[in-house]
């Protein structure tokens, strides 16, 4: 319900961008804060941050095969060391910190992997 009403407030949600890249249903609430791309997308996230992104971002890194001890949406020693082990395997900087080019580079790879045990419905 609260979602419905949400929808309905004009400048509250924008896509996930590239939206190419996304399911419709993945929206950045920009009431959350600064998106991490100066383009819009999701926010920068790093150790001690709690949110949903946080989950969408373990998802992501547990599709890809970066163990993050689960599915829980806190960015703790176990998903930020996926973050890293992450990052160095795509020759990204190397800093445990969900950024711009670390969320295009996951958002790019996970598209076409298809369920896995972690999908989330």
């Amino acid at each position: 319900m609260l979602y419905g009403i949400l929808q309905k407030v004009p400048g509250v949600w924008s896509y996930v961008e590239p939206r190419v890249y996304t399911p419709t249903w993945v929206h950045f609430d920009k009431r959350f804060g600064t998106p991490a791309c100066s383009t819009g997308g999701f926010p920068t996230l790093r150790r001690g941050s709690i949110s949903t992104y946080v989950l969408i971002a373990q998802d992501d890194l547990n599709t890809l095969g970066f163990a993050t001890g689960g599915l829980d949406g806190i960015f703790g020693s176990k998903t930020e060391n996926a973050v890293r082990n992450y990052q160095y395997s795509r020759g990204l900087a190397v800093d445990g910190i969900v950024g711009c080019n670390t969320w295009r580079s996951l958002q790019e790879n996970v598209v076409g992997t298809g369920r896995t045990s972690t999908t989330i419905d």
